[in-house]
């Protein structure tokens, strides 16, 4: 006999509580994804919920929603259950805020229009050219063992080579293997600063939407930007030296677009030597330039070792080879290549090999330059929609490079709201405040990764919205 559609509810609740999935004091998933799970209505949902919470076993709570309070063992005995969640909010490391978790979540969505998402379409990818590196990688393995500290010494040595055509002299010693620029920023906050330093940075900036600084200890602090970059004149420092740092992306920076020009990097570089402020470069965007190169990095201006550099393939290539570099002073890049083997004894070898491949033939240069040809070509598809649709409702800047168009929405229409209306339209977007943008009527949309006919379409459903507001 078929079970009535509340009872398939119950059973899977129940299965989820036995097995310890969802532990005594987890917050069960609301209504309406319950209802969006099981493809009932919201009544069939609440028949089951009121099932459970007359078994004991789940409850609603004030500003917590509806939670596990039993599970079946302490139902049949005496014994009390350990609460894990209790845990959950007692490690060191803070939560990202709800609208990034959710953004997180629905990233992986396919039925989504992903005018958030900062990566490169699956249509760019260089599968047979990677299917030929991985094969020709594979029938060269010998050992499969742990690499050395700093990363594997023939991919060092390819970071090192690409990265003197792009201005800076680095030696293999002085570079470090990472999995993804992230990763760098975590070796970062936990070796080399102190709780309770200052990290100024752009506002709003991409360093806004996580909690890896903050989870230490340490403040981050705005620095205002113009159309050529951070402005220098509003970095002001009031601690003492030594507990405070500048994380900055000058190459089309996360999410506004922004490209510093070559005087104001040169201001700042002779700013931060003088004021002794030590600097971030996080530099994932520059192969990504559609009109012009960009200005050399600043590490290439960086003559004191001041400047610690972070590059990655995430965003050219692959983000699933977790392939990033840290450069910076060898006395540097050993405490962190420690710390690092301290976590997870090195990145991936079949990563780094492939990477090695990638980087020491030209099949990089070639796969980038086809990349540019593309996003110059989705940009125009982004920008043309934006002034056809658009034109009316909102204001926004060309970027010359990156995925990003950073877009002011004029008011009253209110961002909060445009977000959550585009979300249930199957449409994702960044909204600014993740990125500290307090206005509230700024958002950020990637051209990168929708397909042409879906930017178009996506552009075209949130002027909609605006419209009918």
């Amino acid at each position: 006999m078929k079970k009535p559609k509340y009872q398939l509810i119950v059973d899977f609740i129940k299965e989820k509580i036995s097995i310890g999935e969802w532990a005594i004091g987890s917050q069960i998933p609301s209504q309406r994804n319950l209802a969006k799970l099981f493809e009932v209505n919201r009544s069939t949902v609440i028949t089951a919920l009121e099932e459970l919470m007359a078994e004991g076993l789940i409850e609603g709570r004030a500003g917590k929603g509806t939670v596990v309070t039993n599970n079946t063992w302490t139902l049949m005995g005496n014994q009390l259950s350990t609460n894990w969640n209790e845990n959950v909010s007692l490690g060191i490391h803070k939560p990202s805020v709800s609208t990034v978790q959710e953004i997180n979540e629905a990233e992986s969505n396919n039925n989504l229009i992903q005018l958030g998402k900062g990566e490169l379409s699956p249509d760019m990818f260089p599968l047979e050219e990677m299917k030929s590196i991985v094969q020709k990688v594979s029938n060269q393995l010998t050992s499969f063992g742990y690499e050395k500290p700093k990363g594997n010494i023939k991919l060092r040595q390819a970071i090192s080579d690409y990265l003197k055509v792009r201005g800076i002299n680095a030696s293999p010693s002085s570079i470090l293997v990472v999995s993804g620029a992230l990763q760098a920023l975590h070796l970062i906050s936990i070796g080399l600063l102190k709780k309770g330093s200052t990290v100024f940075l752009e506002v709003p900036s991409y360093l806004y939407s996580l909690t890896v600084f903050q989870s230490m200890g340490m403040d981050l602090k705005g620095v205002p930007m113009d159309s050529k970059g951070l402005m220098i004149d509003s970095i002001y420092q009031t601690k003492e030296k030594g507990k405070n740092i500048l994380y900055t992306i000058p190459t089309f920076h996360n999410p506004t677009g922004i490209l510093m020009e070559e005087k104001r990097r040169e201001e700042l570089i002779e700013y931060c030597v003088r004021e002794q402020l030590p600097v971030i470069e996080d530099d994932v965007y520059r192969d990504l330039w559609i009109d012009n190169p960009p200005p050399e990095p600043l590490k290439a201006m960086d003559f004191h070792g001041n400047v610690l550099y972070l590059g990655s393939l995430s965003k050219t290539l692959s983000p699933g080879l977790r392939i990033g570099w840290i450069v910076g002073t060898e006395s540097v890049i050993n405490r962190l290549a420690d710390l690092k083997m301290q976590l997870d004894y090195g990145s991936s070898t079949l990563s780094q090999l492939v990477a090695a491949e990638w980087l020491s033939s030209d099949l990089y240069d070639l796969h980038v330059g086809n990349v540019r040809e593309k996003l110059c070509i989705r940009r125009r598809t982004a920008l043309d929609a934006l002034d056809k649709y658009l034109g009316l409702y909102a204001t926004w800047e060309i970027p010359k490079g990156g995925f990003f168009i950073w877009i002011r929405i004029k008011s009253p229409f209110k961002v909060k709201r445009l977000f959550e209306k585009a979300l249930a339209k199957g449409i994702l977007i960044n909204p600014g405040s993740i990125y500290a943008e307090h206005s509230g009527q700024f958002i950020r949309i990637s051209y990168g990764f929708a397909s042409l006919d879906n930017i178009k379409k996506g552009i075209f459903e949130l002027c909609e919205i605006i419209k009918n507001q």
